[in-house]
């Protein structure tokens, strides 16, 4: 297996995209951070997540961190993690929040159905109070239904954020049930191995990132 290349290194370039969008926009004036929204799961999800963060200056920021209300142990990571970055940057802004769980493990379909579209319409005035620029995930059953709030929202006219998407390096060959969604909505869909991006062009093979 090849060793993990940077990850400032590799997503640099996509993640800079947002803010050439802003700055762009707003030529003329002093560009503000960018509005981060970042979706933390259970497992290994969060810790794949802060590791690509590390990488990511104060230009992204406030951080807003989205999980899901029974997931404590994602909480205790991320405050830890900002409790470090606070010792580096010290107007470092972070915020939590959580949602219910759109789906538990072993939850038969039918009824995820239900729990979906219940922690859909709860992310969504969450979503809309928060307005991201950038929304960073990597595989939570939590990040569907933000990201389809946010889409929600781009379709009103009330607020465009860009999606990244980073498939979770345990998936070799087939992608997740959150990927296989997201892959069609989301503005960068990242793979780290080249089996899934044979099986799916539209995504961007950056090797391994974390």
């Amino acid at each position: 297996m090849e060793p993990p290349l940077p990850a400032a290194l590799l997503l640099l370039p996509l993640l800079l995209v947002p803010l050439a969008l802003l700055a762009r926009r707003r030529r003329g004036r002093r560009t503000p951070p960018l509005r981060l929204l970042v979706v933390a799961g259970s497992g290994g999800h969060t810790t794949e997540i802060l590791r690509l963060l590390s990488c990511l200056s104060e230009s992204y920021s406030p951080r807003h961190y989205i999980f899901a209300d029974s997931d404590k142990m994602s909480e205790a990571k991320i405050r830890s993690f900002e409790q470090k970055r606070a010792e580096t940057f010290s107007n470092s802004q972070f915020t939590l929040h959580h949602i219910p769980r759109s789906r538990e493990v072993r939850q038969s379909w039918t009824s995820s159905v239900v729990t979906t579209l219940y922690s859909i319409l709860y992310s969504l005035p969450l979503t809309y109070k928060l307005k991201p620029d950038l929304i960073l995930c990597n595989g939570p059953g939590t990040c569907v239904p933000v990201c389809i709030s946010a889409l929600l929202l781009g379709l009103l006219g009330i607020k465009r954020a860009i999606i990244v998407y980073v498939e979770s390096i345990c998936r070799v060959e087939t992608l997740s049930l959150s990927g296989k969604i997201l892959y069609y909505f989301s503005d960068y869909f990242i793979v780290q191995w080249p089996d899934l991006k044979e099986k799916y062009p539209k995504s961007v093979y950056l090797g391994r990132i974390v």
